[in-house]
């Protein structure tokens, strides 16, 4: 045996030891600083609209998370805002370890966060919370790239394609039909809507492109309200509620500063 070989050998224990922080390097931390799953994609770029420690979230409101009799299917975290403890967070079946920072549940791929649970969530979702509200305040405060984005048909999106751009409408927006938005992996839509946001049932909105849904930011002053069998794109900012209806779904986060209200619903966060 070659004896010199043998100087150079690491030891045993030192292999094991600097595996085992290789491996802990690689963890799938979010950023919320209790190892929870990952955040998955966020915009980046100068047009975008920043959510802070909110994007670490599928799914994050002020006042509640509830979902019905039906389970719905969540990829990504949840989390309710300050003060509000995991009691608003109803039809989940929630399992919460002895003195842990967030609780499972067998609906959500991901952690469940509430004011109640051990620090550092406590801090955390208040950050969050407020993160959410700067989104939106960015968002409402983005100016229409043209006449041709304002007020676009009127508040009624039939059959239409939307290239990227900042959308304002002074009222309510209906859309009755599938609305496609059409634009590269790095464009960015901002909808800005001053009333409630409605999605008739059994309808879609359509990527193509390559556009991607965590570039699709929908600022939304009143209630928002998704039709049962609906799939919808892109990030939504509530003022108020967002409900899906029954076996709704969306690629991308709803942050609602009061309430989400779900029905097997399937909510799965941008991409990384």
């Amino acid at each position: 045996m070659n004896r010199f070989g043998n100087l150079f050998k690491p030891p045993i224990w030192l292999m094991a030891l600097l595996l085992a922080a290789f491996v802990a390097g690689c963890g799938d931390d979010d950023g919320t600083g209790s190892g929870a799953s990952p955040a998955g994609g966020v915009c980046a770029g100068p047009n975008c609209v920043s959510l802070g420690t909110a994007g670490n979230y599928a799914i994050f409101a002020n006042t509640g998370i509830h979902t019905d009799a039906n389970a719905s299917v969540i990829t990504g975290n949840i989390g309710v805002g300050p003060g509000v403890t995991s009691t608003a967070i109803t039809g989940f079946a929630l399992n919460l370890p002895a003195g842990s920072a967030f609780s499972t549940s067998p609906q959500v791929s991901g952690n469940v966060y509430a004011f109640d649970y051990a620090p550092p969530t406590p801090t955390d979702v208040n950050t969050a919370s407020l993160n959410m509200g700067a989104a939106y305040t960015d968002a409402a405060g983005r100016t229409a790239t043209s006449a041709a984005t304002t007020n676009v048909g009127a508040g009624t999106l039939t059959s239409l394609t939307l290239t990227p751009g900042v959308y304002e409408w002074g009222s309510a927006v209906t859309i009755p039909t599938d609305l496609t938005f059409n634009g590269s992996a790095t464009d960015v839509w901002i909808l800005k809507v001053a009333g409630t946001l409605n999605m008739a049932a059994a309808k879609s909105v359509l990527l193509i492109g390559g556009a991607l849904p965590k570039n699709i930011f929908w600022q939304v002053s009143d209630a928002v309200t998704i039709g049962a069998n609906t799939h919808f794109e892109g990030i939504i900012l509530g003022q108020t509620g967002i409900t899906f209806g029954n076996a709704a779904s969306i690629n991308g986060r709803l942050l609602a500063q009061t309430a989400v209200t779900l029905d097997a619903t399937t909510v799965t966060r941008p991409a990384p």
